[in-house]
């Protein structure tokens, strides 16, 4: 069976409209701020997409540009003034940044209530210790997936391919926030096709055409695939989908697979950043 991102995410869509309505009627209009060192071609398709979409459900969106040659310190006050800025409650800044910028150092600078990417040092511990905070948006969107699929992870052998602070460590820790064993394999790991042959569910989030192919997966395995790889003017995963698809019982296409559960995600943060905030505020009061 598909999982089709696409379709969950149009339906998680309309009944954020219900929220962002029901914001709006208590004069909260939702507004995320986009931020974009340099340009770059596949960061302009990704911020749009995201303006489209933020349009779409009734969330206001502004993108704040910088030259390529700004210092971190110049980011870091423009950064602090959003976070100050009352009608903003979502900060999100947008990747890859130039080399010289330290993308660590940037995303803490943003408030974690307003951090949407879910980034942030404080947010990251939240993670690690289950308590409340905002979650990294591909991680948060491959779980509402196959929870909205009714796929039972508890007690099952997950694999990810991919160590990433933005995907494969926030995914294995809420795979075990949701009692599955977790196993991640990286480019220094050995019998890698022993070990996802072992796999209930199988995440590859690497950025390599073609990885995982048949011989890798268990017979009626539920297989993620999270990678995006351009070839020839086409998007193709990490994933031999005609060949893994014979004999997985759930598998992401790609694309309409794990994107659009992510710019979901972003979006479901933005509405959950305006209710942090209102808390901090009601705690400040007390």
């Amino acid at each position: 069976m598909i999982l089709n991102g696409y379709e969950i995410a149009e339906k998680r869509r309309e009944q954020l409209k219900e929220k962002i309505e029901e914001l709006k009627n208590l004069r909260i209009i939702p507004k995320l701020a986009v931020i974009q060192v340099g340009s770059n071609d596949a960061s302009n398709i990704y911020i749009r997409n995201k303006k489209n979409t933020c349009e779409k459900v009734g969330i206001e969106f502004e993108l704040y540009s910088y030259e390529e040659t700004i210092t971190f310190e110049e980011l870091k006050e423009e950064i602090s003034k959003l976070n100050k800025d009352k009608k903003i409650h979502g900060i999100l800044v947008q990747s890859p940044l130039p080399k010289h910028l330290n993308e660590s150092e940037v995303f803490n600078v943003i408030q974690k209530e307003k951090d949407v990417d879910g980034f942030t040092t404080e947010n990251i511990g939240a993670l690690w210790n289950n308590k409340t905070g905002l979650i990294s948006c591909t991680p948060k969107g491959i779980i509402t997936l196959l929870k909205e699929y009714q796929i039972k992870i508890e007690g099952k052998h997950v694999v990810i391919l991919g160590r990433s602070n933005i995907v494969g460590k926030p995914l294995a820790l809420l795979f075990l926030n949701e009692n599955a064993s977790v196993t991640i394999l990286h480019s220094k790991s050995k019998d890698i096709k022993t070990l996802t042959a072992q796999a209930d569910i199988l995440v590859s989030a690497v950025g390599k055409p073609n990885l995982v192919t048949k011989d890798m997966v268990k017979k009626g395995a539920i297989v993620i695939d999270v990678g995006i790889n351009r070839i020839d003017g086409h998007i193709k995963g990490d994933v031999d989908f005609e060949s893994v698809s014979e004999i997985a019982s759930y598998i992401t296409p790609v694309p309409k697979g794990v994107g659009p559960m992510t710019i979901e995600s972003i979006l479901e943060n933005v509405i959950e950043a305006i209710e942090l905030q209102r808390q901090k505020k009601k705690d400040l009061l007390k």
